[in-house]
């Protein structure tokens, strides 16, 4: 991938200063991610690249013409870092537009990022795609697309709202700004060459294009042949152990810390003896609003591998140049002649706050303000309701045990939580209380589960039990359920889950949570079910409204409640998920039965 001048001639020309650049900065502090020098210099800039920069770093009393430029920014003894690069990002998973995203992160140093637009396309198919892909369209930043590789994540194992095969994938690939392909979950498909997998993977390595990774935990044989099949990437990795043996096999690591999931430590932590981290990357994946209002966008995941040990100059190549070597982009992510002119102006290289942040050689926010013009627009898909549920009843938020259990007990799968702040679960056989022929929980710690599929042409509902889920009493359920985002509630009792269901179907989507038989508090998701119409601010006070509301239910434990239902139906994460087909073993791919008999 090459972002291209439009008149490579004329940038040469200013380069050698027969035309006037547009712009000049001045009086910087030049990080070079390089050569990992720093150095006084000026940065000439011409229609959006850099031309050339003016700086005598082995004091060599280099006389030079000085650049010419009708217009100059003082940087006043500023560090000048390129603009960071997300390497891997979910705009849906921000509850925002493309648009609506762009405004908040842009005053935080993000320039560029590598979105996958997965979620809405296992609701919306091709079309949500490009809804995602139009959305992001002409702003003063750089969101660069990747066509999602597995639609629904697991086949078989869960039903979406659409399904991607090689034909949908070779489509999307003409898009602009598409630069390769979507983390490919289906590890299991792609070692043991399932057809589906191979086709796709195929269809992208033809245009030679970015092959992105999901490899959790995969390790010796199992890691190299998802290697050799051609993913290079995996955003994660969770364990010390895990990142270094991938780091030692070339995988690119795109270190996370996400509202969600946390592993920039951890990972530091296991390689930080390496003596090269060229194949280190940093992301968000997951990040809410309120977070980007409160610590930032890269510039805190920076941060935050700078808290943890790693040289400032090392994690700002980490979230720049690495990523745009990873993603085949050859002229992102530094500050050199022929570069595209994104970057960002701070004081501090340890506190990583903007004074002023570039994108294409214009200058779009300054102390922390948006000063680029964001275009509004509006879309068809954003008008669709997208919640394909017919009328519920309380009755079916019951769970029937076999007919030879009609009271006492009845042995059954639980899926239990490795603790309160994980994703991962295993599953353990239980004895649970029977009344009048239903599961009863009434007096237990356990909690009931439900995902019913939402989209178009299904009526499936799968059930489950729950343990370390974290609620006390309540119901909550959202319709920001990965990856196929059905309608997942878990709950104490059929009256507050049937509650839940009536909010969110009312809204159509979002997250809600009840008590008592009230509901306590909605957020509504209207676009897809995943996504607002409001700006980052406004956003983050419905979520923390939302936020408030769960934690009364008992969801203390996290530092972010919102999205602990989200990965309960996720059936790539192991060890066992829900889906609307009912309990998945993610390791043996397979859907489970409830009860023991």
């Amino acid at each position: 991938m090459i972002v291209k001048p439009r008149d490579r001639r004329a940038l040469t020309e200013a380069a050698l200063g027969k035309r006037p650049c547009d712009l000049v900065i001045k009086n910087a502090r030049i990080v070079n991610v390089f050569t990992g020098e720093i150095y006084n210099g000026n940065v000439g800039i011409y229609d959006g690249f850099i031309a050339h920069i003016q700086c005598d770093p082995d004091n060599l009393n280099i006389s030079e013409k000085e650049l010419q430029s009708e217009y100059s920014y003082d940087a006043k003894g500023k560090y000048l870092i390129p603009g960071f690069i997300d390497a891997h990002a979910h705009v849906e998973s921000t509850m925002m537009t493309p648009r609506h995203l762009a405004e908040a992160v842009i005053p935080h140093g993000t320039t560029t990022m590598v979105t996958d637009p997965h979620e809405i396309a296992n609701v919306c198919g091709t079309e949500g795609v490009r809804y995602m892909h139009e959305n992001s369209s002409n702003l003063p930043m750089r969101q660069l697309i990747l066509i999602p590789s597995c639609v629904p994540a697991v086949p078989g194992l869960e039903n979406s709202g659409a399904v991607f095969l090689e034909k949908e994938v070779r489509e999307l690939l003409d898009l602009d700004r598409v630069i390769g392909l979507a983390e490919v979950m289906d590890f299991l498909g792609v070692i043991n060459n399932d057809e589906r997998m191979i086709s796709i993977i195929k269809a992208v390595e033809e245009r030679n294009l970015f092959l992105e990774g999901h490899a959790p935990f995969l390790s010796g044989r199992e890691l190299s042949a998802y290697l050799c099949a051609g993913p290079n990437s995996d955003h994660e990795c969770t364990v010390s152990q895990e990142a270094r043996e991938k780091m030692r096999s070339g995988m690119y690591i795109d270190a996370r810390e996400s509202s969600i999931t946390k592993n920039v430590k951890t990972i530091l932590d296991g390689v930080k003896n390496f003596r090269y981290f060229d194949t280190l990357t940093l992301c968000t994946d997951d990040r809410e609003p309120e977070d980007i209002l409160s610590v930032g966008h890269m510039n805190d995941v920076v941060r935050k591998a700078v808290s943890c040990g790693l040289h400032p100059i090392d994690a700002v190549k980490c979230s720049t140049i690495n990523v745009a070597r990873e993603i085949g982009a050859k002229n992102l992510g530094a500050i050199a002649p022929g570069y595209a002119a994104d970057m960002v102006l701070t004081e501090s290289l340890e506190e990583l706050v903007p004074s002023a942040v570039f994108f294409g050689g214009k200058l779009v926010a300054e102390e922390g303000r948006l000063t680029a013009v964001i275009e509004n627009m509006e879309f068809m898909l954003e008008k669709e309701n997208t919640i394909y549920i017919d009328d519920l009843k309380v009755e079916d938020f019951k769970i029937k045990t076999p007919c030879s259990a009609s009271d006492g007990k009845v042995k059954a799968r639980v899926i239990c939580y490795k603790d309160f702040n994980s994703s991962e679960t295993d599953i353990q056989i239980e004895e649970l209380p029977v009344k009048d022929g239903y599961v009863d929980l009434s007096n237990s710690e356990l909690k009931y589960a439900v995902v019913i599929n939402r989209h178009k042409g299904f009526d499936t509902k799968g059930y489950g039990i729950v343990r370390n889920f974290g609620t006390h009493f309540g119901a909550v359920g959202s319709t920001v359920s990965h990856d196929s985002h059905n309608l997942t509630i878990v709950y104490d009792n059929p009256e507050n889950a049937f509650e839940v269901a009536r909010s969110i179907m009312e809204g159509g989507g979002g997250i809600s949570c009840a008590k008592d038989g009230k509901v306590l508090e909605t957020l509504a998701l209207p676009i897809g079910g995943l996504m607002s119409h409001k700006s980052c601010s406004l956003l983050a006070e419905d979520a923390d409204r939302m936020k408030r509301a769960l934690r009364t239910l008992g969801l203390t434990q996290k530092e972010n409640p919102l999205l602990r239902i989200a990965t309960l139906a996720l059936p790539v994460i192991p060890k066992v998920k829900m889906s609307d087909l009912g309990m998945v073993d993610v390791l043996e791919q397979k859907i489970l039965e409830m009860f023991v008999l």
